[in-house]
């Protein structure tokens, strides 16, 4: 089953960079309209003019939209209905990351994560999903991480919203299953902008049995993110993927 990305309405979110933006350059040769959904508007026109320049006859629609407010999403979905009539493909994006052992992490960047990253995806999802089901076709993309597959020492939210995604995506496939609409997960390792590395720890320390089979490393890695972490608090220290 493919999805109808041919003639049809395609909705980006996160698309002002990374693989946002490499998408909506992929789909702009064949997608009818194009929905660019990110925070940072100037970014999303001049990715809309570059776009509609290359394409004659590409429709595109910009919504500058900070996914972490859960009142900003009916808005959105609503608006979007109503200038494109619908929406075929949903490509849910947006993301972003930040380093640090949990206890010392800041709160409300832990639930602007949770928010971004999981709520903004699923409601998004269950906004459009039924209006697909109900037309016989349609598709949804969900961007999770290669870190949805595994786990690693001082991203746990981070690490714990892309397994949300993972679980979602292959459950909501099965739900779907038989309706005309696709249901894919695509799985990156880092892109750029990309997590700053540890000091002192030359790769991730990737586990993929029981923490406690390797409590030296995890204690020895402890330090070296929480220094890492205080750092990366900063918004300069957050990355989307």
């Amino acid at each position: 089953m493919k999805p109808p990305i041919d003639g049809g309405t395609v909705l980006i979110t996160g698309a002002s960079s990374g693989i946002g933006l490499a998408i909506a350059k992929q789909l702009a040769g064949r997608a009818k309209a194009l929905v660019l959904v990110a925070r940072r508007r100037e970014r999303l026109e001049a990715l809309a003019d570059e776009l509609r320049a290359a394409h004659g006859g590409l429709r595109v629609f910009v919504h500058a939209c900070d996914l972490s407010d859960r009142s900003a999403l009916d808005p959105l979905v609503d608006e979007v209905e109503r200038e494109t009539g619908g929406v075929d493909i949903l490509v849910n994006n947006a993301g972003f990351g930040d380093m640090g052992v949990f206890d010392l992490t800041h709160w409300p960047k832990n639930e602007s994560m949770l928010n971004v990253n999981i709520f903004a995806l699923t409601y998004l999802t269950h906004r459009l999903a039924r209006p697909m089901v109900a037309r016989g076709r349609g598709g949804i993309l969900n961007v999770g991480s290669t870190y949805g597959l595994s786990f690693t020492p001082g991203y746990a939210t981070y690490i714990g919203t892309k397994h949300f995604v993972a679980g979602f995506s292959e459950s909501l496939r099965a739900d779907l299953a038989g309706t005309g609409v696709a249901v894919t997960q695509l799985c990156p390792g880092p892109v750029k902008p990309s997590f700053s590395r540890c000091p002192g720890i030359s790769r991730p320390l990737t586990c993929r049995g029981s923490s406690r089979s390797r409590p030296s490393a995890a204690r020895g890695t402890r330090s070296a993110v929480s220094n890492a972490g205080a750092r990366a608090s900063s918004p300069a220290g957050s990355s989307a993927s």
